[in-house]
């Protein structure tokens, strides 16, 4: 009996969020963001929002390409992932993800006018964002965010 129990815990945990690549939070109403700023910056054919931590590192970009109407998102992982969990205070979505290794940042590309665009900009409080089953990045959503998307859709 004692097997069939331990083998059960055993199935539990290699399902658990961390081992099957999803966030491990999945509700970060309450989470704090991490401390820092965003940058915001033009382009040729665009704009960017970066958020940088207290030792002005980026940790997130959300970058617009006019030209496409596209917004992508970066953030820095460690390792590769295949997708980028995002969460905000309405909308909460994973979406297919590309690695660029001599970055070491994870990245997705949304259409300008995609809803969820809409949610980053306006969420109460704190965006998160979260590859591989690892804690999430939850940060600020201050005005450059929302800046940066309304430049893809001018």
């Amino acid at each position: 009996m004692m097997f069939a129990f331990s083998a059960a815990l055993a199935l539990i945990a290699a399902q658990s969020p961390a081992a099957a690549g999803t966030p491990v939070e999945s509700n970060l109403e309450y989470a704090k963001p991490v401390a820092g700023n965003w940058v915001y910056a033009t382009a040729s054919d665009g704009s960017s929002a970066t958020f940088d931590n207290l030792s002005g590192q980026p940790q997130l970009t959300i970058r617009c390409t006019r030209s496409t109407r596209h917004v992508a998102i970066l953030k820095n992982s460690p390792i590769a992932s295949p997708s980028l969990w995002i969460w905000t205070s309405s909308q909460t979505k994973t979406l297919p993800a590309t690695y660029d290794a001599s970055s070491g940042r994870v990245r997705v590309d949304v259409g300008a006018y995609d809803p969820l665009l809409d949610a980053i900009a306006s969420s109460r409080g704190r965006i998160g964002f979260s590859t591989s089953g690892l804690a999430a990045l939850v940060v600020p959503p201050w005005a450059d965010v929302a800046r940066v998307i309304e430049d893809c859709r001018a």
